[in-house]
């Protein structure tokens, strides 16, 4: 074979093996990450002592509309030309109708880039879950399935 033919099989065994990694990790929820330049959580006074939310903190900061969920929030971070992140939306938004006490919250990455550098969001679409409290429970990146979001509220 010639040194072309080699070069075109390498080629198609790295593009084969990085397709086959992008398949199994895509969408999977795993460890939750430390909010950058936070500082350390206060404890506020009064008959119950309760640890302030890092992370909630920060959504509430850049989007103060944003409503905590009863017992969950679903925190997506999407772009306007992301075809993964519509898909995640309908997901989403299907599992908070369908578990009680769930609230879905989309937040554009492109018009809070603060609150995604803070939060550590390397790519659209990223799905935070967050407890009763604001603090983060897991994260996915890329479009997860539905019963992998039900799933990763078992932890919340």
């Amino acid at each position: 074979m010639s040194t072309g033919a080699w070069i075109a099989v390498a080629a198609v065994v790295l593009a084969l093996g990085f397709g086959a990694y992008r398949l199994l990790t895509d969408g999977r929820f795993r460890g939750t990450h430390q909010v950058r330049d936070a500082e350390p959580p206060t404890v506020e006074e009064g008959p119950r002592a309760v640890s302030t939310p890092v992370a909630w903190d920060a959504v509430r900061t850049a989007v103060p509309q944003a409503q905590l969920g009863e017992r969950a929030t679903l925190l997506q971070f999407s772009s306007a030309f992301c075809a993964p992140c519509r898909a995640t939306r309908r997901t989403l938004s299907e599992v908070a109708e369908l578990v009680p006490g769930v609230t879905h919250l989309e937040v554009d990455a492109e018009h809070h880039l603060e609150l995604v550098r803070a939060l550590g969001v390397l790519r659209t679409p990223t799905t935070l879950v967050l407890d009763a409290t604001g603090h983060e429970v897991t994260r996915a990146a890329g479009a997860p399935r539905k019963e992998q979001v039900i799933a990763a509220l078992g932890n919340a």
